[in-house]
C-alpha cells in the first residue's frame, strides 16, 4: 500500500537564481496539497518563504520525502544526508548535465503528483563506504553515491600507488590517482578518465586511472561487493587527497592506506513514471542525432 506523504524537505542553494524560480512555485504546490515544507538551514537567510527552517537531523527524523533542486552535486549531498535513513529523493535539474536530477522545471507539478500518488518508479541505488587509516592508527570514514577518488595534493607531481582487490594485489600505479565508482558514478569522473558507462542496474565497480603514466593502465570493472584498497609507496613525503562524491574525507601518506568497500546502504531515487536510462544518456550526451530516432 502506497503511503501518504505530508511532511517534504527541500534542499538546494536557495539564493541561487535558478533555483529559487523553482523554490515557490514548489512551495505553494506542496502547501495546497497538503504537505509541511522544510528546508535546511544551513544559510538560515537564504531559507525561502513558506518552508521551516530545519537541522539535519530534524529532516532525516521527520520528512518523508526531499526534493533536491539544483545539479547532480546537490542530489549527491542530500544522498549523503539521507544515507541509511528510507527516505527517496527526488531530483529537479537547475544544474548541468543532470544525470541524477532528472525532473526539468517544466514537468515539475506533475511529477509532484506522482510521487504523491505513489506513480514514480522507485531505484534503489547503492552506497560505497570509504574508509581512511592513517601510519598512526587513526580512521575517518564516510559513504558515496558516485564515487570515491584519490587524487595527488601538489600539482606538478606523480602519484605511486598500489591497488588490491580482495586481498589480491592487482596493479602498482604512477598518475595523478584512482576513481573507484559505482555504476552510478560511472557517468561522473570516472567517465572523464576513459571509464565505460554502466547501467544502473548493474553491482559493479570501476576503477578508473587518473592521468595514468603508462598506456597500458586502463580502467576496469570489479565485481560490486569488491573490496579494494589503495596504498601510497612514495616518496616518503608524498600526499594524496581522498574525496567521497566530491567532499574531503582526508589525506592519505604513506604507510596509510584507502578502503573502499560496499556500505550495505542504499539511498532510493524517484524517477518519472517511464524513465528510459538510455533515452537519458541520448539526451545528455547527444546521442543519436545522426539518424533519425522515434521516441515512444
Amino acid at each position: 500500500m502506497h503511503k501518504a506523504i505530508r511532511i517534504c524537505a527541500l534542499v538546494g542553494k536557495f539564493q541561487d537564481a535558478r533555483v529559487s524560480e523553482c523554490t515557490g512555485p514548489l512551495i505553494t504546490a506542496l502547501h495546497e496539497r497538503g504537505l509541511q515544507v522544510l528546508a535546511l538551514d544551513e544559510n538560515p537567510a537564504g531559507i525561502p518563504a513558506g518552508a521551516v527552517a530545519s537541522s539535519a537531523a530534524h529532516i532525516i527524523e521527520r520528512a518523508e520525502l526531499i526534493i533536491a533542486i539544483g545539479g547532480d552535486g546537490t542530489l549527491l549531498y542530500a544522498a549523503g544526508l539521507v544515507a541509511g535513513a528510507d527516505i527517496p529523493l527526488l531530483g529537479i535539474n537547475r544544474g548541468r548535465l543532470g544525470f541524477l536530477t532528472d525532473v526539468l522545471p517544466q514537468d515539475l507539478l506533475h511529477s509532484l503528483d506522482a510521487v504523491l500518488a505513489g506513480e514514480c518508479e522507485a531505484d534503489r541505488r547503492p552506497l560505497l563506504q570509504a574508509r581512511l587509516f592513517a601510519a598512526d592508527g587513526g580512521e575517518v570514514s564516510h559513504c558515496a553515491l558516485n564515487d570515491v577518488v584519490f587524487n595527488r595534493l601538489e600539482s606538478g607531481r606523480m602519484l605511486d600507488f598500489e591497488t588490491h582487490v580482495d586481498g589480491r594485489y592487482v596493479n602498482s600505479h604512477g598518475g595523478d590517482g584512482l576513481v573507484v565508482a559505482t555504476a552510478t558514478g560511472s557517468t561522473a569522473y570516472a567517465l572523464s578518465c576513459g571509464g565505460p558507462i554502466v547501467d544502473p542496474r548493474l553491482t559493479v565497480l570501476v576503477l578508473a586511472p587518473i592521468c595514468p603514466h603508462t598506456l597500458s593502465d586502463r580502467p576496469i570493472i570489479v565485481p560490486g561487493e569488491s573490496i579494494i584498497e589503495i596504498r601510497l609507496i612514495g616518496p616518503h613525503d608524498s600526499v594524496a587527497q581522498v574525496t567521497c562524491d566530491a567532499s574531503v574525507l582526508g589525506h592519505l601518506q604513506p604507510g596509510g592506506r584507502l578502503q573502499v568497500a560496499p556500505s550495505g546502504r542504499t539511498v532510493t531515487l524517484l524517477h518519472p513514471a517511464g524513465y528510459d536510462y538510455f533515452r537519458l544518456l541520448r539526451s545528455k550526451l547527444h546521442w543519436g542525432l545522426g539518424a533519425l530516432v522515434h521516441e515512444r
